[in-house]
């Protein structure tokens, strides 16, 4: 449970949770860029030569539909900063605390500096528990998404960055199931997000807003 940093009350925060589908096989299976250059392209590719052989092959074999094609149509995972501006037009302010699910996030800490900058309040599993309670967790991945999945089930608001993801989909069917209709489930759809964040970069903050939240259900 979070609980108000600096108090002695004991008393519970409010909070969002996020599931930040960004691993690198999300990313490395999905055929997107994400604006690494080179270097990006040539470590997913590596990544996909061990572990999605088969695909690998169908790249060279067909004519794939082109990185920023499969982003037009919704196809890409939302990356940390889309996520951040998505949270922000939503109206999420900075004092707000949000709780990060998933694990080893693509690009490591530094894809995650535009969001810690704007919500400084934020948590994983890995800083809301000491090293010793993790302990016996660390070896079992089905376990620590447990974890996730207590939090985000029952967290004020639930943010999923990717709705086919399992953990989203067993966490947003329990909040509709449990949650009689007080259970927010913040579902993005990223092809009218994706139209958003590339062909509207000099319209009013205000227009933004209005954009995102229409694309969000």
């Amino acid at each position: 449970m979070l609980k108000e940093k600096g108090g002695h009350s004991g008393k519970a925060s409010k909070y969002l949770a996020l599931h930040l589908r960004f691993e690198i096989d999300m990313v490395a299976h999905s055929l997107c860029e994400f604006g690494g250059g080179e270097e990006e392209r040539q470590e997913l590719e590596a990544f996909r030569k061990v572990h999605f052989p088969a695909l690998t092959l169908l790249k060279k074999s067909s004519k794939l539909p082109s990185p920023a094609a499969l982003r037009e149509e919704g196809l890409c995972p939302l990356t940390p900063e889309e996520a951040v501006l998505m949270l922000a037009a939503l109206g999420f302010k900075r004092k707000t605390y949000v709780y990060v699910a998933g694990a080893n996030i693509y690009g490591g800490r530094s894809r995650l500096v535009a969001l810690n900058s704007l919500y400084p309040n934020l948590v994983t599993k890995e800083t809301l528990l000491s090293a010793s309670e993790l302990e016996p967790f660390k070896n079992f991945s089905s376990q620590l998404a447990a974890l996730d999945f207590i939090v985000c089930t029952t967290a004020d608001a639930f943010a999923m960055t990717d709705s086919g993801s399992q953990l989203s989909s067993l966490v947003s069917g329990y909040r509709i199931y449990y949650g009689g209709g007080k259970m927010p489930t913040i579902r993005p759809n990223k092809r009218r997000l994706a139209n958003i964040f590339t062909k509207n970069n000099t319209i009013e903050w205000r227009v933004f807003e209005q954009r995102v939240r229409k694309a969000v259900r």
